[in-house]
């Protein structure tokens, strides 16, 4: 029951963003930017009797994941300024993103061990 209450709730939050970023895109940017999808894990998460530690580490990895997402974005977007097609420009942020999170994995090994 809950895998359909998160289906549901979720495509309705998507259905609505991309719904208010039809007529508003920088509006709808911004609420899209929001992390919708890390507080509605959090909230799920709790509800399934998760610990408060597996939740931290969830919430750390949000954050580690932040950067690598901020650079994808922006390989996006420059991809679609400089007018190349939306699947290449996608494909190209999918490419800095796995490569920004190995580097980004290489130089924190040297600070965590």
């Amino acid at each position: 029951m809950y895998l359909f209450i998160k289906i549901i709730s979720s495509a309705a939050i998507i259905g609505l963003v991309t719904e208010l970023a039809r007529r508003f895109p920088l509006y709808g940017g911004i609420i899209a930017a929001l992390p919708l999808i890390s507080i509605l894990s959090i909230i799920w998460l709790t509800i399934q009797g998760e610990s408060t530690q597996s939740i931290a580490r969830f919430t750390v990895g949000v954050l580690a994941g932040f950067p690598a997402a901020a650079a994808m974005l922006l390989a996006v977007y420059i991809g679609i300024k400089h007018s190349v097609h939306l699947a290449i420009a996608i494909l190209f942020g999918i490419v800095v993103w796995g490569l920004f999170l190995t580097v980004q994995k290489f130089i924190m090994g040297g600070f965590v061990s």
